[in-house]
């Protein structure tokens, strides 16, 4: 089971990043192009905020079946860098840029201004997106 959801989880992270660079990238091109927040806008977003939300509840499930995750845990584990990047860093970085996302989300689905929604959009997505790409562990991702 343990192989199998970090073969899932690495998978589905191709697919998650792609779609939250989508969705920051159609953010900043209409808030440039100053169009209006349209239900595409919203729905575009929203699949984004999907996409991460699956991503975590996997991550999730593997952080606590895994051996390096939770049962990790330990002061003695604090000393390596990388049992300190599987147990502590990495989730809770992720955890904090998924909040991120949700935020620009939520505070995009009200107000007036078209495009404050997008620089919302943009502004939030993007900075979640950067430290979801800052504490993936690119030495050990399949395909890198």
């Amino acid at each position: 089971m343990y192989t199998g959801f970090q073969h899932l989880h690495s998978g589905i992270a191709y697919l998650v990043l792609l779609i939250l660079v989508g969705v920051v990238i159609y953010a900043a091109m209409n808030f440039i192009n100053n169009k209006p927040f349209t239900e595409k806008s919203r729905k575009i977003s929203l699949i984004g905020l999907i996409a991460a939300h699956t991503q975590l509840l996997i991550g999730l499930v593997l952080y606590v079946i895994s051996p390096v995750g939770l049962s990790n845990f330990s002061g003695e584990a604090m000393g390596d860098a990388m049992s300190r990047l599987y147990m502590l860093e990495h989730p809770l970085t992720m955890i904090i840029g998924i909040v991120l996302i949700t935020i620009g989300y939520s505070k995009a689905k009200s107000g007036d201004d078209d495009a404050a929604r997008h620089k919302k959009i943009f502004i939030f997505y993007g900075l979640g997106l950067f430290l979801i790409l800052l504490r993936i562990p690119w030495s050990v991702w399949p395909g890198m």
